[in-house]
């Protein structure tokens, strides 16, 4: 059985994923950092294969989350999908 948080950061990301207005940059790079370090944690895994500044911010602002417990990030996240839609 998922717990309350998982369920509810499943919750957010099917509501991110769906939303049809355009976001700024910024929450787009929060919304991806909080999103791989729930996911993945410190488990840093640049793929060189995918080259470009478009990338490169992606992978900085994920690194810029390192030691963020999953948990912690899965809240963040969930705080921020609020932020958006309210």
């Amino acid at each position: 059985m998922k717990s309350n948080l998982e369920k509810e950061f499943q919750e957010a990301y099917t509501l991110a994923s769906n939303l049809k207005k355009k976001l700024p940059p910024d929450v787009m790079l929060k919304l991806y950092a909080y999103y791989k370090q729930a996911k993945e944690g410190d488990h840093f895994s640049y793929n060189t294969d995918t080259k470009g500044l478009r990338n490169a911010f992606k992978f900085n602002a994920w690194i810029q989350l390192r030691g963020m417990a999953p948990n912690k990030a899965k809240e963040e996240y969930i705080k921020l999908v609020k932020s958006i839609i309210n």
